[in-house]
């Protein structure tokens, strides 16, 4: 008979505060965080205001015909399933000019509940072209493709892959912004691409666990569930700390039948340890995503909650759609 040891994860209480998590995504996702990830989101920005002087201090007659026909400035509260691209579009903007008012990042992601600038950016503002030598940028339309913005730019393909970390087998996505590197300059190297809302080191770690799922033979729903379930367990990283003796991407305890500390903090282990199944290094000691009964059928939060047993199972959700994006960027 299997034998199954199910153990609380720290998400049953509340973390210790870690530092601020680098937003990121693709600059097209949005999703929540939680208290106990508020170290992750990003600021909200407030828009800004403009009040002009009122009462007897009031100049007189100095008011210039620009500030007369200023814009007032729109602003624009981040729902679901919201891209900076989409909200651009909705209100005739283009897509750098909101991400320029508001400070977004080709790879950042926005959030439900975050309030953004909508204003144009001046025409007289805009950076003036680089010289041909410095090469420039180009924003992904949709519908386009690598090569589609590489013969209109008058480079190689394999230019824009290798200015942008990119490979062949890579997706791009509209908004997105890549770099287009001088005609007839030497591919440059770069470093291994991120995926939206990760640094290099949680983009490293979320190809290990798509490698290992591949491996498996696990869908790609089961390797969305890992991405997610590592995301809300420990940001994606290789912890050495967490509640109680819990350890590891996927925070699993020692205590509990998961494996010594050493064997837990090895990635490779770990996360085959959370797919489980056949191949589980812990044999019938623990229970992973595959011996559970109907899991493909379940929802996404109820999967992930089947293996790690947290007292907030409804916080796995969040990351459905991110890990959904990692998974297309990175797999």
């Amino acid at each position: 008979m299997r034998r199954l040891t199910l153990s609380p994860l720290p998400t049953e209480t509340p973390r210790r505060s870690p530092a601020v998590w680098p937003a990121a995504v693709v600059g097209s996702i949005a999703l929540s965080l939680v208290g106990e990830h508020a170290a992750h989101a990003t600021a909200p920005l407030a828009p800004s205001s403009l009040v002009p002087p009122t009462g007897a201090l009031a100049p007189r007659a100095v008011v210039t015909p620009a500030l007369a026909a200023a814009p007032a400035a729109l602003t624009y509260v981040v729902q679901p399933g919201d891209t900076v691209w989409g909200i651009a579009r909705a209100h005739g903007l283009d897509t750098a000019s909101v991400r320029a008012a508001n400070g977004i990042g080709a790879d950042n992601v926005i959030r439900p509940g975050q309030v953004l600038a909508l204003t144009a950016a001046p025409a007289a503002s805009a950076p003036a072209p680089e010289s041909a030598p410095a090469g420039t940028t180009a924003e992904v339309r949709p519908g386009d493709t690598v090569s589609a913005i590489a013969a209109r730019n008058g480079v190689s393909v394999d230019a824009v892959l290798s200015a942008n970390g990119l490979t062949r087998a890579s997706i791009i996505y509209p908004g997105q912004v890549l770099r287009i590197p001088a005609a007839g300059a030497a591919p440059a190297s770069v470093a291994p691409v991120t995926a939206p809302g990760l640094d290099a080191e949680q983009s490293e770690n979320a190809r290990l666990i798509i490698r290992i799922g591949r491996e498996l033979g696990v869908s790609d729903r089961g390797i969305v569930i890992a991405l997610g379930t590592a995301m809300q367990e420990s940001w994606l990283r290789n912890l050495d700390w967490g509640d109680r003796d819990s350890l590891g991407l996927f925070q699993q305890r020692p205590s509990q039948g998961w494996g010594t500390a050493e064997q837990i903090r090895d990635r490779d282990r770990s996360t085959r340890v959370f797919y489980g199944g056949s191949a589980d290094p812990n044999g019938a000691t623990t229970r992973g995503l595959l011996d559970i009964p109907g899991w493909e059928q379940l929802p996404y939060a109820d999967a992930a909650q089947a293996v790690q047993i947290s007292a907030y199972p409804d916080r796995y959700a969040q990351w459905e759609q991110p890990a959904t994006t990692w998974l297309a960027v990175l797999g």
